[in-house]
């Protein structure tokens, strides 16, 4: 019997929060490792930022375009083929990661890379948000961050500490292929299609959403960007947010070795914003059902923003460990809810759509961060202002968001 709920589909909703986490594992693979290659591995001199970030750049590139299709190749195809094809896309980046000759190798794989994560993720959030009741929406995304942020923080760990035993291409290429046939094999054969709970979600009218039934994508696309305020105010908050992730999987690992740290133990205080991000969602998600979106919001913005430019003006370990964990607690509050909100907005019938063309404008800022760090780091020679500049975004792009809610409801 099809009926809503996380405790009545708890078997399809933990093999979704299964899935999740294993697209957080490959992704989170590639962090510190990668940047810390760059040099020893592939001959990238210590002073060429703009060619780091370009990895960085082709993913947020893929995934942002990735994720406003899947929504509608979802719709299409169904949720569980489109989660097949972020698997089976992604089985050719161990061979890469393994046999890479020079950094546009890693670049490659990376484009792949791109493309599990912006349709798996997106499969596996848009699947459990099917089979929740429409009032769970914060504690499904604060489950699904929770899950996917928690393995990123992990794995990049846990590849550090395998790369002092096996060598770094090696234990990335071990670990991916593991996680990558897993996630495959348990698709394959134990997930279910969840559109007949979509479809059950639409037969109920959703008073606060807004009015977008026949609307085409790119009609969509415009009312999002440029027409719904708050809307137009979420889509910036999810791309400048990116910023931040964008300098601690690129920069944070270069500043931490340029400190004379070890990679395990740059990894290690790496882990505390990840692990503290993932774990903190399973409060932050269920609190914004409770007391709003928008103060997690903004706050949460605000308090990255800060320990973001609190990082190069100390040097210590423990002082660095706390500000990890400061801008973890503030990704947690601002993460979960930008989908949640965007999700409160939209009706169930377009809101795979809306949420894809969110998660667009999200992860492009892992494009458009990343490159602007590149260009700023290098043309100044500092890696330093790569901070500056993710620091100042993420206060102002708080303001715009607090701005835009203000005469709105929550």
């Amino acid at each position: 019997m099809i009926a809503h709920g996380i405790r009545h589909n708890r078997g399809q909703f933990g093999l979704q929060l299964l899935m999740v986490f294993l697209v957080g594992l490959t992704i989170g693979m590639t962090r510190t490792v990668l940047p810390a290659l760059a040099e020893s591995e592939f001959g990238l001199a210590n002073d060429q930022f703009f060619l780091l970030t370009t990895f960085v750049v082709v993913f947020g590139l893929v995934k942002a375009v990735m994720n406003l299709f899947a929504g509608k190749l979802s719709d299409r195809y169904g949720r569980k083929q489109v989660l097949l094809w972020g698997w089976l896309v992604a089985l050719p980046i161990p061979l890469l990661l393994l046999y890479a000759q020079n950094w546009w190798w890693v670049v490659a794989a990376t484009v792949l890379l791109g493309f599990n994560q912006g349709l798996a993720w997106s499969m596996a959030l848009n699947s459990k948000l099917d089979l929740a009741h429409a009032h769970q929406k914060g504690l499904v995304n604060g489950l699904n961050e929770f899950s996917g942020y928690a393995a990123v923080g992990l794995a990049g760990l846990l590849t550090a500490y395998f790369a002092s035993l096996w060598g770094a291409k090696e234990s990335l290429s071990i670990l991916s292929a593991i996680v990558i046939i897993t996630g495959l094999g348990l698709t394959f054969f134990w997930v279910k299609d969840t559109m007949s709970w979509a479809k059950l979600h639409h037969q109920t009218a959703n008073t606060n959403a807004v009015n977008t039934e026949q609307m085409t994508l790119s009609q969509l696309f415009r009312f999002a960007s440029l027409q719904h305020p708050q809307l137009i105010a979420l889509n910036q908050a999810g791309l400048v947010e990116k910023f931040t992730d964008a300098i601690v999987w690129i920069f944070l690992p270069v500043f931490f070795l340029s400190q004379s740290l070890s990679l395990i133990e740059a990894s290690g205080i790496i882990a505390i914003y990840g692990v503290v991000w993932g774990a903190s969602q399973l409060i932050t998600g269920v609190l914004s059902d409770k007391i709003g979106r928008k103060v997690l919001i903004v706050w949460g913005m605000w308090l990255c923003g800060l320990g973001v430019l609190a990082l190069p003006l100390t040097s210590a370990v423990w002082l660095w460990s706390i500000e990890s964990a400061i801008i973890g607690i503030g990704m947690a509050m601002l993460y979960p809810n930008l989908g949640a909100a965007v999700a409160d907005i939209s009706p169930a019938q377009q809101r795979a759509s809306l949420l894809g063309i969110y998660r667009f404008w999200r992860d492009l800022g892992y494009a458009i961060g990343a490159l602007l760090m590149g260009i700023l780091a290098q043309w100044s020679q500092d890696l330093l202002m790569p901070f500056w500049l993710v620091g100042t975004s993420m206060l102002l792009s708080g303001w715009w968001v607090k701005i835009a809610f203000n005469d709105a409801k929550e």
